[in-house]
Order: structure tokens, then C-alpha cells, then sequence
């Protein structure tokens, strides 16, 4: 998405429908576009005022009728998001009084705003780097109070003080190399491989330090994949609802009820839990429902953690068979396994304390014995939950939530492996610079410091219009 810098651009901030909507207006000619269709009502015009300035009055059309009467707010750059003289309208919520609005912007002398753009002339007039600029997006878009958490770090420039920190590392490590090929025929070492090799040990163990921390900010920022297994007609669904503590999936006493992937969300924690109720694994010759069961193992095998829901109605030594099978069969990939003994209601007390004492902490996965009908035996679960998904607190935690920062962070840390074996085995000194010079551009890849209009439109197009 090429950059418009003469062009003055506007975009309603959000969807009418609410009483109030701001309509934001960015750009050189901003100021003047709006006095253009602006009548004070106790102040001269607005191209005298300064900003950070509030001025209440009409918005006209050339024939002088008043569209709606609407508080101008002024921004002076660099004073601004943007970074440029920027008035944002606030109007009522019509549709009509929007349109309108926009209609005479536009006749002003001011463009539709395209996706992204008002965030992309922040960062090119430097009022955030990249990633920041990206932590917008992230930041209207969580959904848990971790996500959130998350984003407002990065858009405070905690992950960008990382990043420059290792590019620091980076150039005091290039500046080193270059020194000595420029006085190559001299030569004159200046730093001892010794202290090359530790700069580039200290880039790489914390690159991969950083990447290695994608999954738990991806789940942060996704929610956690959680699947609900089992045979059919142990209580999946009824489980999901009490989850959810809505009625998401039909209950039946009709095995095979569940025939496709059933999902929805829950917070716990602050952390967001995708659940998905899947079809109940059982031999059987129905065409559609063996569709159901093989979308249950797909899920299964993209889950993070898994819920093997099973009744308390079977033998203990049953239950324990069970167990073993499904995690042999079907728990690959480092998931975590947790196991619901449900209809504890139906089975006689002192059962439930065998299935307890046989299956409690099998081989260090925790056995949860609950009737799903019951809304107050949920508590144990939600913290077992929390529990084996293993995210780390978030406090003051640098977490990579983005998936090209990831990719990029990837990059430095092989290119310092190749430094390293480059040091050890006296690979010449201008074949070293080049890697360190890579592992440069894709920091500041991150950052922004190097950037192209391929990265910047794909960032910037799945902004929202006004962001």
C-alpha cells in the first residue's frame, strides 16, 4: 500500500449506530478541509486554534444548511496519532449525518482513508516502529484480558526495546568485522575471536529465546485449542455446556447425536479456551457420522490440550484401560492430556472413590471424577485447565505473539549459527559480515528500520478502515 503523503484522508473511526461517531480527518490540509465546512458557535475559525483544542459547533453544507452539530477535536503535528495535523468529528450516530459528513470531507479536498492507513502514517512520520504499529491491530483485536495484556505491551515498545537491544549487539558486532577488512592488508585484529564468538553466542541464545516463546503468545493471541473427547454418550456435550454455561451443543440420550466439531470460547484466568466438542469415537456404519469421527481426530491432533471425557459408571479398571488406549492412539506432539470421570450422580460412592484411587494422578495426568450436570463441580476442572495449558504469567514477560516476527527471529538465530561455526572453524572475516549484515535486516525487518511495500501492505491491509 503505497504512502499518500500530500493527501489529506478521512474515515469514520467506527460504525455508526451508537449515538456518537468520530469521524477522523489526517493530513496537511486537514485543519483547513474541516474549517471549510465547520461554523463555530463562540470561537473564530479553527485554522486559528491551537491543538489539543476542543471547539463546539455546526457542520454546513455550501448552501449553509447544518447537517448535525458535532465537537471538533484539533491535533497540530507532530502532536497527533499520526504525526500530522489531524481533527477528529464527533457526530451523532446517524448513518445519513456520517455520509454526509464524509460526502463534504471529500468535496473538501480530503480521500477515503484506506485500510491501515491513518496507523501506517504513524509509523512512517515515527511515532511508533512496526511492531508497534502492528500491536494496534492486535490490540482491537483480543479478545481475552491475556491477548490485551499482550498487545498494550508490545504497542508500549517492550518488545521493540528487545529487538534493539540485540541489533546493538548486531552492529557492535559488524562495526568489529568491518574495522578489520578495511585494514585487512594491515593486518590488525580488533577484537579477538573470543569476544566475536560471545556477541554471537548472546544473539543467538536470546533470538531463540524470544521465537521459542511464539507458542505461548500465540495461544495467547488465538485462545487455546482445547478438544473434548471421547466415546459417545459420556457427557461431551453436556460438559461444553456447562463450560460455556450456555446451551452451545444438543444434548441427547441418542448415541451418535454429535456428528461434526462443535466450537466456542471461554475465559479462564484472563486466558481464552477455544473448546471444541467433537463426535464421539465408536465403530459404526454411518456414512456421516465416521465423517464426524475422522473431523474428531483432526482436531484432536491440532488441539493443545486435550479433555478425554469418559463415565463413572464403568469399572475402574475399565476407566484405566481407557486411559492408556486413548493416550497411546491418539496424544502425540507434547499435548496435555486431562480426563473427566463424568456421571459420578449415577455411580454409587463408594466406586467413585476406587475410580479415585486407581486412576488419581495416572502417570502424572490428572484425573477430574464430576457429575456435568451439577454447575458447581466445574471449579476444579477451570483450574486443572489453567493448569496443563502451562502459559507462563505475562507480567513483564517479552512474548512474540506475531507470526512474522517469529519467522524473522528464526532467521537471526541461524545466521548467528552460522557465525559461530564461521568463528570456530576460521572462515575468512568478509564471509562472516555478510551473515551478521542478515541477521541486521531481519531485525529491522521487525522494527521497520528496513521495510518494503509488499511487508507494509500486508501488515496494513487487514487493519479495520479508520485505524
Amino acid at each position: 500500500m503505497m504512502l499518500r503523503d500530500s493527501t489529506s484522508i478521512c474515515a469514520p473511526v467506527h460504525q455508526p449506530g451508537s449515538a456518537i461517531t468520530v469521524i477522523r480527518v489526517s493530513g496537511e490540509q486537514s485543519i483547513e478541509i474541516c474549517d471549510r465546512i465547520f461554523i463555530a458557535r463562540r470561537r473564530g475559525r479553527i485554522v486559528n486554534e491551537r491543538g489539543y483544542t476542543l471547539v463546539y459547533g455546526d457542520i454546513a453544507n455550501s448552501e449553509g444548511d447544518v447537517i448535525d452539530e458535532v465537537m471538533l477535536s484539533i491535533f497540530r503535528a507532530p502532536q497527533s496519532y499520526t504525526g500530522e495535523d489531524m481533527v477528529e468529528i464527533a457526530c451523532h450516530g446517524s448513518f445519513y449525518i456520517q455520509n454526509q459528513i464524509i460526502r463534504l470531507l471529500i468535496e473538501n479536498g480530503a480521500s477515503p482513508a484506506r485500510a491501515g492507513e491513518f496507523t501506517q502514517r504513524a509509523f512512517m512520520n515515527g511515532k511508533m516502529d512496526l511492531s508497534q504499529a502492528e500491536a494496534v491491530a492486535d490490540l482491537i483485536a483480543s479478545e481475552s484480558e491475556a491477548a490485551h495484556r499482550l498487545a498494550i505491551g508490545q504497542l508500549k515498545g517492550g518488545f521493540s526495546k528487545e529487538i534493539s537491544s540485540l541489533r546493538t549487539e548486531l552492529l557492535n558486532l559488524a562495526s568489529l568485522l568491518e574495522l578489520e577488512l578495511d585494514f585487512g592488508e594491515e593486518d590488525v585484529e580488533f577484537a579477538d575471536r573470543t569476544k566475536l564468538h560471545d556477541i554471537a553466542t548472546r544473539v543467538r541464545d536470546y533470538s531463540e529465546k524470544l521465537s521459542s516463546s511464539f507458542s505461548v503468545g500465540n495461544a495467547v493471541k488465538r485462545g487455546v485449542p482445547v478438544a473434548i473427547a471421547g466415546r459417545t454418550n459420556v457427557g461431551k456435550s453436556t460438559l461444553l455446556n456447562g463450560l460455556l454455561k450456555e446451551e452451545r451443543a444438543i444434548v441427547s440420550d441418542i448415541p451418535g447425536t454429535t456428528r461434526d466439531a462443535i466450537e466456542d470460547t471461554f475465559t479462564i484466568d484472563g486466558v481464552l479456551y477455544r473448546f471444541i466438542d467433537t463426535a464421539g469415537i465408536r465403530e459404526t456404519d454411518d456414512m456421516i457420522e465416521n465423517l464426524g469421527i475422522g473431523k474428531t481426530m483432526d482436531k484432536i491432533m491440532a488441539a493443545s490440550v486435550v479433555i478425554l471425557v469418559t463415565e463413572a459408571t464403568l469399572s475402574p479398571e475399565k476407566i484405566r484401560a481407557e486411559i492408556e488406549s486413548f493416550r497411546e492412539n491418539m496424544i502425540t506432539g507434547g499435548k496435555s492430556l486431562i480426563v473427566v470421570v463424568n456421571k459420578t450422580d449415577m455411580a454409587e460412592a463408594d466406586a467413585v472413590v476406587r475410580i479415585k484411587e486407581l486412576t488419581d494422578e495416572q502417570d502424572g495426568i490428572p484425573v477430574v471424577c464430576m457429575s456435568a450436570l451439577s454447575d458447581n463441580e466445574y471449579d476444579e476442572l477451570r483450574t486443572t485447565l489453567s493448569s496443563q495449558a502451562g502459559l507462563p504469567k505475562l507480567d513483564n514477560m517479552v512474548v512474540v505473539a506475531n507470526a512474522r516476527h517469529y519467522e524473522s527471529l528464526r532467521n537471526v538465530e541461524e545466521a548467528m549459527k552460522r557465525v559461530i561455526t564461521g568463528l570456530d572453524e576460521n572462515v575468512p572475516t568478509d564471509l562472516i559480515a555478510i551473515d551478521v549484515r542478515q541477521a541486521i535486516h531481519y531485525l529491522g525487518e521487525i522494527t521497520g528500520e528496513i521495510s518494503t511495500d509488499e511487508i507494509l501492505g500486508n501488515i496494513f491491509r487487514n487493519f479495520c478502515i479508520g485505524k
